[in-house]
């Protein structure tokens, strides 16, 4: 039988986790579309009052890049559902 202790300290671990949340974009404008995608995540999450640790973008090629939002693991859910990101990582 695992100890209550270690289970809860496992548990706050989970929870205290960053999840980046990334939505993916192609085509010759990809970069323009996840420049204007981030603003739409730092409006929401200001007009939710949820917090956030950073929104960026990232030009993985000319054709192919990235707009995401790191969030604390609890309110991942909330921004999952309201604005269904095409993947998701545990943020480094």
């Amino acid at each position: 039988m695992i100890p209550e202790w270690i289970s809860l300290a496992k548990t706050d671990f989970i929870l205290n986790r960053k999840i980046k949340l990334i939505w993916d974009f192609r085509g010759p404008e990809a970069l323009e579309i996840a420049k204007h995608h981030v603003i739409h995540l730092e409006e929401f999450a200001l007009k939710e009052e949820l917090y956030f640790f950073e929104t960026n973008f990232k030009a993985v090629n000319d054709l192919y890049c990235m707009a995401y939002i790191t969030v604390k693991e609890e309110d991942m859910i909330t921004y999952r559902d309201a604005l269904v990101p095409h993947r998701g990582e545990v943020a480094q």
